[in-house]
């Protein structure tokens, strides 16, 4: 037997503490924020909701205890494609991991069955359509009575939320499992959740007794930026070439169409970029989603059904070119970056036909009035952050009932402060072209032809409904299209105006009555030299930026050599050694077996599999 594989007998048939299988299995000296105490409550039996941001190790939560507890532990997971990674990861651990879904074949699904009844396996991933049937239940009923179920983790716990963005009908039917088997703990865990979420989650799934750990949703190595849209392939290209050249990415666009022309466009102009969206065929989708993990520098561009599960923790920017529906979409979406605590973007261009566009889908949709009333409530609270002269996260993380009484110094507004100007002379002119139009003509119109109408601009379509010889014609002369869209986006936001049907016509908003009598101040940004930039703000630090040019050397060579690694063992390269990892042996160049098992993120497996290779470069 291996020594890797003695450590891992040792710790899954004897007492052990669980700071030394962090340790020893996965190379870290102690547990982060909430771990421990988590960790102590499921090992000692109890059951745990978890909401912890992504990067903050909410994985190891039920890992930990599912290796010190005797039997196995059963993990729901989401995502198919993804299972194989993560099972792929814990094995380079030593760690007997397994999945069952319904990509294998009835041989392989036998051997796992076989190896669940015999005792060898420390943890099984789930998906929860798995979960529904009978036989899979019934297996697992024997395992519980035989070998046992060290603890039953339902991750990615807010696709049980009805009214969430990642509902799966499938989570709904895992209540019925919740208690199936006594003496084994259950816990829930999300990456994201707003309070009324969190409630959702734990009344849903039965677990309304269990202790609740809800972590800091505060991301610091992540800077937040928003810009106002101009041209968003042109300002993505910028924001790539200049900040981000050659790293891993996500973009995100609400469209399929979207998707696809960003994916060519950038492709086109030297960016390594695939596209990913529930449309294509399920093969290419597998092939681009395996490229990304495997690969260095490859940016997928995608709808939002790309992302949860990935466990990739060297992804450098999360961008968005269009606007996400609701703050706590956008949050896990810009999570997904910084994964390994190294500095990473989360970078957002949006514009009025983002709103206008949302407003629609909101107007259009499924649901009763009061669920598009929790829509438009979201929308408002994205484009409250949008338009923010104050510091981002503090809002982001106010929203999750997480305030905070200093700046970050890590999001553009906080980097390069936000001038204002006294909007309500502006607005009273814009409000009073729509009065005029729906009092004096019946008429309602879109931004265009009502800003057209405010510069004076002598356009056919002008002539044709007679609008030079409206009193406003002509009174906003004095600012620029760019600067009246920026007025009327905003104007939106703040709900002195109102998108009034699905054709995106103007109409008041709740404060436009105030506002038109002098009684309610408009305050309005100064962006109009942020757009063409992509942002004012200082650019994110690279992950490698305070190194010093041998160390630097020595990174790009171990990041060759993990490559390398990676690619012969068909895994992704940060299951070999994440990028923090590397760092971490550039700075300190360990010179024996024991100096290099120090570092953290290398346990006892990766020491044995590795050590003397990685020895070999840090001494050449």
């Amino acid at each position: 037997m291996s020594h890797a594989a003695a450590t891992l007998a040792h710790v899954t048939t004897t007492a052990i503490a669980p700071l030394d299988v962090l340790n020893r299995v996965f190379g870290y000296e102690a547990f982060r924020g909430l771990q421990g105490e988590v960790v102590e409550q499921v090992v000692g039996g109890g059951d745990a909701v978890v909401l912890m941001p992504t990067g903050a190790g909410k994985s190891l939560c039920y890992q930990i205890p599912a290796l010190v507890r005797r039997g196995t532990g059963l993990v729901v997971s989401p995502l198919i494609a993804l299972m194989h990674d993560q099972v792929d990861a814990l094995r380079a651990v030593g760690v007997r991991a397994e999945y069952l879904n319904s990509t294998q074949d009835p041989d392989e699904r036998r051997a796992v069955e076989a190896a669940l009844l015999a005792g060898e396996v420390d943890l099984v991933y789930v998906a929860p359509e798995r979960l529904a049937s009978e036989s899979t239940r019934h297996l697992l009923d024997r395992v519980a009575e035989g070998p046992g179920l060290s603890v039953f983790a339902i991750d990615e716990a807010h696709c049980v939320a009805q009214w969430g963005h990642d509902f799966r009908p499938d989570y709904l039917g895992l209540a019925d499992l919740v208690g199936r088997w006594p003496g084994v703990p259950t816990m829930a865990l999300t990456a994201t959740a707003t309070e009324a979420t969190h409630r959702e989650i734990t009344q849903r799934l039965s677990l309304t007794d269990a202790a609740q750990f809800v972590a800091s949703f505060d991301r610091p190595n992540i800077q937040y930026r928003i810009v106002p849209k101009d041209d968003a392939k042109q300002q993505l290209l910028k924001f790539l070439r200049t900040e981000h050249a050659g790293d891993a990415g996500i973009v995100y666009a609400l469209s399929r169409a979207s998707v696809e022309s960003t994916a060519d466009w950038l492709s086109q102009h030297g960016i390594t970029a695939i596209p990913y969206h529930a449309g294509l065929d399920a093969r290419i989708r597998a092939a681009n989603q395996s490229r990304f993990l495997r690969e260095d520098g490859v940016v997928v561009v995608a709808t939002i059904a790309f992302g949860m599960g990935i466990d990739k923790p060297d992804v450098r920017f999360v961008a968005h070119i269009d606007l996400p529906k609701s703050v706590e979409g956008y949050y896990q979406e810009t999570g997904r970056a910084g994964r390994d605590g190294l500095p990473a973007t989360a970078w957002l261009a949006y514009g009025l036909a983002d709103v206008v566009q949302l407003r629609r889908l909101i107007d259009r949709g499924s649901g009763d009035a009061a669920h598009r009333r929790r829509q438009s409530a979201n929308l408002d609270a994205m484009l409250a952050l949008c338009e923010t002269v104050t510091c981002r996260r503090r809002q982001l993380l106010a929203y999750f009932d997480q305030p905070s009484d200093e700046d970050c110094g890590n999001c553009d507004t906080c980097l390069e402060p936000v001038d204002t100007w006294d909007g309500t002379v502006p607005a009273q002119k814009l409000l009073s072209t729509i009065v005029r139009l729906q009092r004096e003509r019946n008429q309602r119109f879109g931004g265009g032809q009502i800003i057209d109408i405010l510069r004076g601009k002598h356009t056919p379509r002008i002539a044709q409904h007679h609008h030079d010889e409206l009193s406003t014609f002509g009174v906003g002369a004095d600012l620029d299209d760019r600067a009246w869209r920026s007025v009327l986006r905003q104007l939106i936001a703040q709900g002195v105006v109102a998108i009034a049907d699905d054709y995106g016509t103007l109409g008041l908003g709740a404060l436009a009555g105030d506002v038109l009598k002098g009684g309610h101040e408009v305050r309005l940004r100064h962006d109009l030299a942020r757009s063409h930039s992509g942002g004012g703000a200082k650019k994110a630090r690279p992950v490698a930026a305070d190194l010093d040019g041998e160390q630097l050397a020595l990174f790009e060579r171990l990041r060759s050599w993990r490559a390398t690694q990676a690619k012969e063992q068909g895994v992704p390269a940060y299951v070999v050694f994440g990028d923090a990892t590397l760092k971490a042996l550039a700075t300190a160049r360990p010179g024996s077996l024991t100096a290099l098992g120090a570092v953290s993120g290398i346990g006892a497996a990766k020491l044995e599999r590795y050590g003397e290779a990685v020895l070999a470069l840090l001494a050449a």
